[in-house]
């Protein structure tokens, strides 16, 4: 990795650490930065002494790991965004592409609304169970078509359509108003309720996928040229598609589990991040996920904040942010051709 891309790396993991900090603070309840770093160091064994129990309990059982879990799923969101449009070559991709926020989403409303595993299933593993079986699908239709990434999109349209479809049949064949309300809100997105089990599943599973990638990043930038200039290149193109392709999906399944369908990061970060870094991945990749990481801990910041005392789904705050950005995108683009 090289100096420029270290020091990006390392101002950008600062940005990211203040902006955790900062985002903490902001609530109902008034919280300085000082107990903040008070209550992390406290409770990381650093010697400080904590804040006042009910300060300590909303920094740290509250607000850190909410915010921890928005930073994940921004880097995770945008990382597999970054990936797809490389794979695919389509600067419309994003990492929903394949179908796993719509297989999530009947997941999740089959545990919700039917009850499956009578209680014992939560709604992450449904949607994840759910998610995991859209890919499958994916997989095993566009294998069946012949290969090639054309067969995988339609695969994955075919997929999206599938689930959307059983999504609604079951919300509005058994669902009460009650319900509905709630699937609809944790299908836009939403981080209420997060707790430090997920941010260390979905912090596992980013760190195994940004190693995966990062040590494709030279099969990424061989793709961008086609599938058969990177196979001149002495790209095995078959195998290297699979494996980013899974371990993507994997990502994606994990934070739509968590976290909901949050759109707009994976399609409009890559673009922002691409005009700074340039295209080399060795250098993309990591930028665009401290992007994604530092964009999603003030949109969510935003999504808690500002009806308060209500909370608005963060998949509408990035639609709101993300589609004037993206448009701005497709300008600038037309500007350049």
């Amino acid at each position: 990795m090289s100096a420029r891309t270290l020091l990006s790396a390392g101002g950008g993991l600062a940005v990211l650490a203040v902006s955790v900090a900062v985002a903490v603070t902001i609530g109902p309840a008034d919280i300085s930065t000082a107990e903040v770093w008070a209550s992390v160091a406290a409770h990381l064994g650093g010697g400080q002494s904590p804040p006042a129990p009910l300060r300590d309990g909303i920094v740290w059982n509250l607000r850190m790991p909410r915010t921890l879990l928005a930073a994940v799923c921004g880097a995770g969101l945008a990382l597999c965004g970054a990936v797809m449009q490389s794979l695919l070559r389509n600067p419309l991709a994003d990492p929903f592409v394949l179908g796993v926020s719509s297989g999530a989403s009947t997941g999740a409303v089959t545990v919700v609304v039917l009850g499956v595993g009578g209680g014992a299933v939560s709604l992450s593993a449904g949607a994840f169970a759910g998610a995991l079986l859209s890919f499958a699908l994916v997989l095993l239709l566009s294998h069946s078509l012949g290969g090639g990434m054309d067969r995988v999109v339609l695969s994955g349209v075919a997929a999206m359509q599938l689930f959307s479809a059983l999504t609604s049949f079951i919300v509005l064949t058994s669902a009460d108003a009650e319900t509905t309300k709630g699937v609809l809100f944790w299908l836009l997105g939403s981080l209420a309720g997060a707790d430090w089990g997920q941010v260390l599943l979905c912090a596992s599973a980013l760190a195994a996928v940004l190693v995966v990638c990062l040590a494709g990043s030279t099969t990424l930038d061989a793709f961008a040229f086609g599938e058969e200039a990177a196979a001149g290149l002495g790209v095995h193109v078959a195998r290297a598609r699979l494996l980013l392709l899974c371990a993507t999906a994997l990502l994606t399944a994990v934070l739509v589990g968590c976290a909901g369908a949050i759109g707009f990061v994976g399609l409009v970060l890559p673009h922002a991040t691409r005009a700074l870094t340039g295209p080399g991945h060795a250098r993309l990749l990591p930028v665009t996920a401290l992007a994604g990481a530092v964009f999603l801990v003030w949109v969510d910041t935003l999504a808690r904040t500002v009806v308060d005392p209500q909370e608005v789904p963060v998949g509408v705050v990035t639609s709101l942010i993300g589609v004037p950005a993206f448009i701005a995108v497709l300008y600038r683009g037309r500007s350049k051709a």
